[in-house]
């Protein structure tokens, strides 16, 4: 087994685990069982990992109380936009991680409102998060709205709707993706290193990291999306080409989109060269996102 393939199992056991009791229980109703489906059908839990691997980079400490209160919390907050993000009213999907997606296998009514209550739980898990400071705990919750709202994820995601069927630059691409892919891996990274107490100097070196990181991570996702198929990806390939989205495959092709991910994974470990902890989880996180192969 990998060396990721280590971090990321003891990491997601961990996660998923948590993420089981957080879930709270709703009597006669579909709801806790809607969120147990979104939060429970598997996928990368990329985010989660940044959030330890964040941390690790900055602090001393080997583990902290609240690790499994922030990785959750961003956790829920994907999986809330990823619900919203399939609904027939965005980009009208049904299949997710190889599974029908959460309208498909409740009803629509009900994935709404599970998106809704996965967005709440992630800053209930964070207000609850133990052995942080009032003032770090404000930090941490300022991040994650910041990066999940109207000047991040959310902000990504009604660009893209707008993008269908218009040409983009490749500037005005990577703007949209730096918010609705990009922003919420920011936070992930930030949000452990916060925790660490990092200092401006190790943030801006971490911020450098993700923001490279979280474009290839789309440039990875664009190549898979002609790449890959619907079976190895747990979604339908071919899906932005099919609504005539733009990607980076589009405009840049698929040979050139290749090495843009590589350079954008050069980028993100050259930032890591000044901080003052382990850096292994993130070094084997860029190379599983440009190497991945769903």
């Amino acid at each position: 087994m990998s060396a990721y393939a280590d971090f990321s199992k003891a990491v997601r056991a961990r996660i998923d685990r948590a993420l089981t009791q957080a879930i709270p229980t709703t009597r006669d109703n579909p709801l806790s069982d809607a969120m147990h489906y979104a939060l429970a059908g598997g996928g990368k839990r990329i985010r989660p990992l940044l959030v330890f691997a964040g941390f690790y980079a900055v602090s001393a400490e080997r583990d902290h109380s609240a690790l499994d209160h922030l990785a959750c919390a961003i956790e829920a907050i994907h999986a809330y936009s990823l619900v919203h993000d399939d609904l027939p009213a965005m980009d009208d999907d049904d299949l997710r991680r190889g599974k029908p997606t959460c309208h498909i296998a409740f009803d629509e009514a009900t994935a709404i409102l599970t998106g809704d209550a996965l967005q709440t739980l992630a800053f209930e898990l964070l207000a609850q998060a133990p052995e942080v400071s009032a003032t770090t705990r404000i930090s941490l919750i300022q991040t994650l709205a910041q990066s999940a709202g109207a000047r991040g994820m959310v902000l990504g995601q009604a660009i893209d709707l707008a993008a269908v069927n218009q040409t983009l630059t490749l500037a005005q691409l990577e703007h949209m993706h730096r918010c609705k892919t990009g922003a919420l891996i920011d936070a992930s990274v930030a949000m452990g290193a916060q925790l660490g107490a990092a200092t401006h100097a190790h943030l801006a070196a971490l911020a450098r990291y993700s923001r490279a990181l979280g474009l290839a991570f789309q440039v990875q996702d664009d190549i898979l999306d002609i790449t890959s198929d619907t079976q190895t990806l747990g979604k339908q390939q071919g899906a932005d080409q099919a609504r005539n989205k733009p990607t980076y495959v589009s405009l840049l092709g698929l040979e050139a989109a290749q090495e843009k991910a590589r350079e954008l994974q050069q980028e993100a470990l050259s930032s890591l060269t000044q901080l003052p902890g382990n850096t292994q989880a993130l070094h084997l996180i860029a190379q599983y996102v440009v190497e991945r192969e769903h």
